[in-house]
């Protein structure tokens, strides 16, 4: 089986791709064309349905609604010429600093 990170660079090697794809084949390319506030809104929809899941008590779901979440997340971060890398590098900033502490020093 692939590694959790050469899953997620395929898929956004396959999200970048789509970007010049036929709304009309294809989802990622449709959303791509409704612009950022409606991926905006997916990521959204996901993590609720995600929270619900955890609500629920149902591990199978919160896997499943955690898939959906990351992959608009990933779509939201495409569009907007961004990527994993980046949120890796945020994090990696942060390591070693207190939760509280990082949350004290934001702007």
């Amino acid at each position: 089986m692939a590694s959790t990170m050469d899953i997620l660079a395929k898929l956004e090697t396959t999200l970048r791709e789509r970007k010049g794809a036929d709304p009309g084949d294809s989802y990622v390319s449709s959303l791509y064309a409704k612009g950022d506030r409606k991926i905006a809104q997916k990521v959204g929809e996901e993590a609720v349905e995600t929270a619900m899941a955890v609500a629920a008590d149902d591990n199978g779901e919160i896997i499943k609604e955690s898939a959906d979440l990351l992959f608009h997340l990933m779509v939201l971060l495409e569009a907007r010429g961004l990527s994993l890398a980046d949120v890796a590098s945020e994090l990696a900033q942060r390591e070693g600093l207190s939760g509280i502490t990082e949350k004290a020093n934001r702007t």
